[in-house]
This record gives structure tokens, C-alpha cells and sequence, in this order.
């Protein structure tokens, strides 16, 4: 942990010099530490993650992204791509790097772009943000804002319960935005009934707090888009959203299943 945060802190300076000097009344160097946390369990088919991906890769080339990102405050932001997929399963494909116009946007896009697609096993969202929290730590206070962007098409079923993890964050000024995959597939995984309420109740939360939902894969690129332009730019609403998990959705649904499945295979 210690030598990847002087890596981390090494690559910082080397991006940007921000903080050579600073005072400590200056503005904050970066508008934003975000944390792109993508789902490559075993239920996200090779069509779903190649849209993820691509989706991921336009929207860093957009001319849209580039011009959220210089009209922020300090006009830069920190991003770093993240594979999730059990509880002991998280993996950076793009370690952080600053991001203060279109060739370093660009550069990063090209870097991801330039990374195999892999598919894992278990959905512990639970574990990403437990992962994705040590990341912020790793990055420090450098930055108004932190958020974690997860992308994923089904419910926690590893690891401890995603709204423990979802609390802690917040707790920590942390803000939990969603991209819930609802579009059908043609294999044995049909889409998660209420996958969007789930997302909703027990994963987002926070300053801020949003999801959206993506129900046509034609949509993959522009929603991406959209949500990363939503993220980069400093909303006007300041409070913490945080719905009660138990008023409609259960938020241990995905483990239940996945007990009923394992005692299912066990039976004679």
C-alpha cells in the first residue's frame, strides 16, 4: 500500500506540478477524484463489455467531456478505470491520472482502449467500494470532490452487504453514482427485474447522488457520456441522498440467490 501511494503521489506531480507551492487557502487542485468502477463478472456477457468499454473510451475522446472538464474551478480532474468483480476481485486498468484538457483526456482513452477485455466470477459491489475507498486514500485530499461511478448488471452477491459498504463511504464525504445494465441478453441471464430500484435503494448515496439506468445498448456511448459530463460538473444539489434500503427493495436479494443456486447444485 505504501509504495503504490508515493507511486500514485510520483505520477500526481509528474502530471500536473499541482502541488508545488500551493498555498494552503488555494483552491483545491482538483475539481474531482473519480473512481470509474466497471462490472466484469460472469454475468456480463462479451456484447455488454465491449459496449462498456467502447462506451467508456468515446466518452474521454468527447469534446463535451473535455469542455465539463476546463470549466471547472480548478479546470482538472484525477480518473482512474477499475474491473470489479468478487470480493477479492478488483483490478486498475488505468491508474490515476490527471486530466486537465483534451491530449491528457485523450491519452487516457487511448490507454484503456489498449487494455484486454476479461470476464470474472462473483458481483461483490460491496468490494469495489470497500476497494475504491482505499484508492481516495491512496490519492489524499486533494481534491472538492470524490466519487465512485459503478456500472454493473445484477446485485451484490459476495462479500459483505452493499449497503454497509454504501454507508461507510458516505460517511467518509464519499458520493456512489450507478449505471445499473438493464438490457436483455440472448443467454440464460435475463435482466434483473427492479435492477434499477435496487441501485437506488441500497448501492448510490451521498452528496449529489444519481444513477441512471441503461435499457438499450445503442444507448451504451451517449449514456456513458452523459453521466461521466454529469459527474465531472459541480451540481447545485448539496445534500446527502440516501433512501431507506428496507422501505421497498431487499437489499440481500443477490445473496439469497446465490445461496438458493449453491443449495440447488448440492441436492442429489
Amino acid at each position: 500500500m505504501l509504495r503504490r501511494f508515493w507511486c500514485t503521489l510520483a505520477c500526481l506531480i509528474l502530471a500536473g506540478g499541482f502541488l508545488d507551492g500551493a498555498p494552503a487557502s488555494a483552491e483545491p487542485p482538483l475539481d474531482l477524484a473519480l473512481v470509474i468502477a466497471v462490472d466484469v463478472s460472469s454475468s456480463m456477457e462479451a456484447e455488454e463489455q465491449s459496449l462498456q468499454r467502447a462506451g467508456f473510451v468515446a466518452a474521454f475522446r468527447s469534446s463535451l467531456v473535455h469542455e465539463a472538464i476546463q470549466n471547472g474551478a480548478a479546470g482538472r480532474i484525477a480518473v482512474t478505470y477499475v474491473e470489479w468483480s468478487g470480493a477479492k476481485d478488483q483490478v486498475v486498468l488505468v491508474p490515476w491520472t490527471v486530466i486537465d484538457g483534451p491530449e491528457k483526456a485523450k491519452a487516457f482513452s487511448n490507454h484503456l482502449a489498449s487494455k484486454p477485455i476479461r470476464q470474472a466470477g462473483m458481483t461483490s459491489i460491496s468490494g469495489v467500494i470497500d476497494f475504491s475507498r482505499d484508492l481516495f486514500t491512496d490519492i489524499g485530499r486533494i481534491s472538492s470532490r470524490r466519487v465512485i461511478d459503478i456500472s454493473g448488471d445484477g446485485p451484490n452477491n459476495d462479500g459483505r452487504k452493499v449497503e454497509l459498504a454504501r454507508d461507510e463511504a458516505i460517511a467518509e464525504g464519499i458520493t456512489i453514482n450507478g449505471l445499473p445494465i438493464m438490457f436483455g441478453r440472448a443467454s440464460n441471464s435475463p435482466e434483473m427485474v427492479g435492477l434499477d430500484m435496487y441501485y437506488r435503494e441500497c448501492v448510490i448515496g451521498g452528496v449529489g447522488a444519481f444513477m441512471i439506468p441503461l435499457h438499450d445498448p445503442e444507448q451504451f456511448a451517449m449514456v456513458i457520456r452523459t453521466k461521466i459530463m454529469r459527474e465531472i460538473a459541480r451540481r447545485e444539489d448539496r445534500s446527502p441522498q440516501v433512501l431507506p434500503a428496507q422501505s421497498r427493495m431487499n437489499c440481500v436479494t443477490g445473496e439469497k440467490k446465490s445461496e438458493d443456486d449453491l443449495s440447488v447444485r448440492k441436492d442429489p
